[in-house]
């Protein structure tokens, strides 16, 4: 670009591009920067000012699952620079914040950004809590990833419960593990929508012995356990939604012809053969399958009697 005032060329850089000074920050803004592959989502949880003991514990063992949480003086539905501002600062595409007032007790927020701006955000009601000491049982480690479970035709039918059902697996999911084995499917959490209300439960798996090389499966109970009620939402419209899901072409599978899948992910390939002439297939060489004379065949065929011997 040519500066009038100067009189000299000088090149002009993009205002929002930062260039690292040094090369800790040239790695810190490489991280940030879009992949094809994007990294784990993470979660921050908050607590707000005025959280009762109820929310405190909940938020405890729900830390318990994810990572870490901070405390602050925030109304997430009235103003989002402060969510937006510890998103951009943590790089956690997840929060949960938990608060507590005459108007609204036992508060949790759960909701998800896109491009460090609030994405999704629906507001849960704590009507009962059982925290993780109140049941006597044994534990799985922390950091173990669990097996969700839905149930309710809520979760298909309606559509906050559809975005809440998406923003639960999103929250609980964990990292992507290319194998997993028996012995590390021990966590399970299972949510229920019916009359209203969404039913929380974590439950350890018990591989009993059996009779047969697949062992018996149990459930135990070892909290924590949730008996929540919907109350705000603040979902995105369909056109931010779409655009939010949508992924690089690099990463689309290419379709092949003649091959499906099914829900398993089993591949199916489909062959294409000319037809075979069935009288040139070599068959096994037995007696009762030998060829008899095509005279002969053709006699018996046409309904013509053999000629009769002369008698010397």
């Amino acid at each position: 670009m040519w500066d009038h005032d100067a009189g000299f060329w000088f090149e002009a850089k993009p205002s929002g591009l930062q260039k690292p000074k040094t090369k800790r920050a040239k790695r810190f803004l490489e991280k940030r920067e879009p992949k094809l592959t994007e990294n784990t989502k993470n979660a921050i949880l908050i607590k707000g000012g005025n959280a009762n003991l109820t929310v405190t514990e909940t938020l405890k063992d729900i830390v318990s699952i994810l990572l870490e949480i901070h405390k602050n003086i925030t109304r997430p539905f009235e103003d989002q620079t402060s969510l937006e501002f510890f998103s951009k600062k943590s790089d956690c595409s997840l929060f949960l914040f938990g608060s507590h007032n005459k108007k609204r007790p036992n508060n949790l927020i759960i909701g998800r950004m896109f491009d460090y701006h609030v994405l999704d955000m629906i507001e849960l009601g704590i009507e009962k809590f059982v925290s993780l000491k109140d049941i006597k049982n044994s534990k799985c480690p922390e950091g173990t990833k669990p097996m969700l479970i839905f149930a309710g035709d809520t979760f298909d039918l309606n559509e906050e419960y559809r975005r809440l059902k998406s923003l639960l697996i999103d929250f609980f999911r964990g990292p992507t593990v290319p194998t997993i084995r028996l012995a590390g499917l021990e966590y399970v959490l299972h949510f229920t929508a019916m009359d209203g209300k969404i039913y929380m439960r974590s439950y350890k798996v018990l591989l009993k012995k059996s009779r047969c090389k697949i062992p018996r499966i149990e459930l135990e109970e070892m909290g924590p356990s949730l008996d929540l009620v919907m109350r705000r939402t603040h979902l995105a419209s369909e056109d931010l939604y779409k655009l939010s899901l949508k992924q690089p072409k690099a990463l689309k599978p290419k379709k092949k012809k003649n091959i499906s899948h099914d829900v398993f992910g089993t591949s199916y390939g489909r062959i294409h053969m000319q037809k075979q002439d069935l009288s040139k297939l070599q068959t096994r060489k037995m007696k009762g399958l030998k060829k008899r004379p095509a005279a002969k065949m053709t006699e018996e065929d046409e309904g013509i009697s053999p000629k009769k011997l002369k008698s010397v």
